[in-house]
C-alpha cells in the first residue's frame, strides 16, 4: 500500500498547486473544519500508522502519552536528519513531495495543540533545504500555515552546521 509515495512520480508534484489538484491538504481541511484534536489523535490510532524511525511505534499510541496542561506552549518537532547509516527514505520524500511532510505536520500539530513546528534538517541537504523552504513559502503564501480556520501554527525550518551545532535558519 503506497500512502505515503502514491503520488510521488508526479510531475511538479512538490509544487503547492499540484500537489492540492491531487487531493493535497485535504486532510487539513477535514481535521481542522470537521474534527476536535482529540477525534484526530482516535482517527490515527484507528489508522494503524507507525512513525518511520527503526521501532515503528504506534503514532497515535505516542501522541495519547502526551500531557495536556493548559497555557502552555507547545512544539512540533520532525528530525528528519536520518543519521542512521544508509537510509533515503526521509530526505526522498522530502526532495519528492515536500508538501506530504507539511500536511502532516499541520494535522499532528492541531491534534497536539502546537502552535510552533520545527524540521530539522542535516547541512548536507542543501537541497533539500531549499525544496522545504520553498514548499513552506508556498504553504504560507496559501494560507495553511500561519492561521487557518482559527488554528494559528508557525513552522520553521531548522538546518545543522555538523552533529552539535543547530542553527535557525
Amino acid at each position: 500500500m503506497k500512502i505515503l509515495t502514491e503520488h510521488i512520480d508526479v510531475p511538479n508534484i512538490d509544487t503547492i498547486d499540484v500537489f492540492m489538484k491531487n487531493g493535497g491538504y485535504s486532510a487539513v481541511g477535514k481535521a481542522l473544519k470537521k474534527m476536535t484534536p482529540d477525534e484526530v489523535t482516535e482517527e490515527v490510532k484507528k489508522s494503524g500508522l507507525r512513525g518511520r524511525g527503526g521501532a515503528g511505534f504506534p503514532v497515535g499510541m505516542k501522541w495519547s502519552f502526551l500531557a495536556k496542561p493548559e497555557g502552555v506552549p507547545r512544539y512540533l518537532v520532525c528530525n528528519a536528519d536520518e543519521s542512521e547509516p544508509g537510509t533515503f527514505k526521509d530526505h526522498y520524500l522530502m526532495w519528492k513531495s515536500p508538501h506530504t511532510l507539511i500536511e502532516g505536520m499541520i494535522v499532528s500539530s492541531y491534534a497536539l495543540g502546537a502552535n510552533t513546528s520545527y524540521i530539522y534538517v542535516r547541512g548536507e541537504l542543501m537541497y533539500v533545504i531549499n525544496i522545504l523552504e520553498k514548499a513552506i513559502q508556498e504553504a504560507y503564501d496559501k494560507g495553511l500555515l500561519g492561521k487557518y480556520f482559527g488554528f494559528r501554527l508557525r513552522s520553521r525550518l531548522i538546518c545543522s552546521a555538523g552533529w552539535w551545532s543547530v542553527y535557525l535558519r
